[in-house]
């Protein structure tokens, strides 16, 4: 990451490093807002299984409150991550399922599995506790 050291004079230098952190941290802080939290990357795992209804979701994710489901699927909403889509049959339904953008986030989730195995299984053969 590049840090700005205030004490750089400034000119074309200067604002080359601030440039270069705003084109490269920015765009990965907005992807990193997406899934920060314990509960987002769950949530999208599970849609991505397919549609769920809201206690589908809670029953595959362990732990999660209904109050905080509620919230992070409407955050999701807000997002465009997750749709909410309500069925008028004989009796409504409510479904919720991963738009077609979100959908670009699933080679990020598998790759930050793969380093997460990797970094256990590291971990483990230095001796060290997760």
């Amino acid at each position: 990451m590049t840090i700005i050291d205030e004490n750089i004079p400034k000119g074309k230098y200067r604002e080359e490093r601030i440039l270069k952190c705003k084109t490269e941290v920015v765009p990965i802080m907005d992807a990193i807002y997406i899934i920060t939290g314990k509960w987002r990357i769950p949530i999208t795992i599970a849609l991505m299984e397919g549609n769920r209804r809201f206690s589908e979701i809670m029953k595959e994710i362990p732990k999660i409150t209904s109050k905080v489901l509620a919230q992070q699927l409407k955050e999701m909403e807000l997002n465009g991550f997750v749709e909410k889509k309500i069925y008028k049959d004989s009796v409504i339904r409510t479904e919720y399922e991963l738009t077609e953008y979100s959908w670009s986030i699933k080679p990020v989730i598998l790759a930050l599995r793969d380093f997460g195995i990797k970094h256990r299984e590291k971990l483990k053969q230095e001796g060290k506790v997760l």
